[in-house]
């Protein structure tokens, strides 16, 4: 009996400390900052108290603009001529998250969405007319955006509901509600928002399951949000000018289509 009461001391002892771990390093699993495979040479910096965040633009004289936030290990400079080219008539911007692609600081929930607020409000000084992209990690993003601030069209690209629901279906023996910092709640925010919203779902992603996006979309009001899919897993790449077709076309819709 004795040896029993030491053994169950042992796996006790180990759980807490994988949970501690956990605890300690999930911003190191959750975040996978990288550089800016071509660096802007003439970025927007978005002076913040504690970090300075870069911003690969391309500015146009032009009431309406496009915002951007990446998925997470994207480097969004990239995508920066492809959007150009899909969209002529906007103004393009797309954010560095903190410690991604020369931007200063560390990636947090809190900081990177007090940066889009930032950015955004920073951009409706020249743009009246705002239209929100956020792919994966960055519909997180987005969706906090477009709840408080009003946008002219809202893009979720492989969104989820929330982190922590995708944390419990990783990591199913730890309490990761309680131990998690960043949840990114978007099933939370997708009441308040009013804007336009396009969900566009990978058919084939094996990160996000679907069940997760038609979470998200059912957490809209209805008449918000419309959904569309298209081949191909998490990280396939997705045209910007099939973007920029779908959204001249958009007419939110209360039925989930494919």
């Amino acid at each position: 009996m004795r040896m029993l009461f030491t053994l169950t001391g042992y796996v006790l002892a180990g759980y807490c400390l994988l949970c501690l771990l956990l605890y300690l390093l999930q911003r190191q699993l959750i975040y996978f900052p990288v550089p800016a495979q071509l660096p802007p040479t003439e970025p927007l910096l978005l002076q913040q108290a504690d970090a300075t965040v870069l911003v690969s633009q391309k500015p146009r004289e032009t009431s309406q603009a496009l915002l951007y936030f990446g998925g997470n290990a994207e480097d969004v400079s990239v995508a920066l001529p492809e959007f150009a080219a899909a969209f002529p008539n906007h103004a393009i911007y797309l954010m560095h998250y903190r410690g991604y692609g020369g931007s200063s600081g560390k990636p947090s929930e809190q900081a990177l969405v007090a940066d889009a607020l930032a950015l955004y409000d920073q951009l409706q000084t020249k743009h009246s007319d705002i239209t929100v992209l956020g792919r994966s990690l960055g519909s997180g993003v987005a969706v906090q955006l477009a709840a408080q601030r009003k946008v002219a069209q809202l893009v979720l690209i492989t969104p989820f509901d929330s982190l922590s629901a995708l944390a419990r279906r990783q990591f199913p023996l730890f309490p990761v509600k309680w131990l998690l910092k960043d949840t990114y709640n978007s099933v939370a925010y997708a009441p308040g928002i009013y804007s336009p919203t396009l969900i566009l779902l990978a058919e084939q992603d094996e990160i996000i399951g679907r069940a997760h996006s038609e979470a998200l979309y059912q957490a809209f009001a209805p008449g918000i949000a419309r959904v569309k899919s298209y081949s191909g897993s998490h990280n396939s790449e997705l045209a910007a000018s099939q973007l920029a077709a779908w959204l001249a076309t958009a007419t939110p819709s209360a039925a989930l289509s494919n």
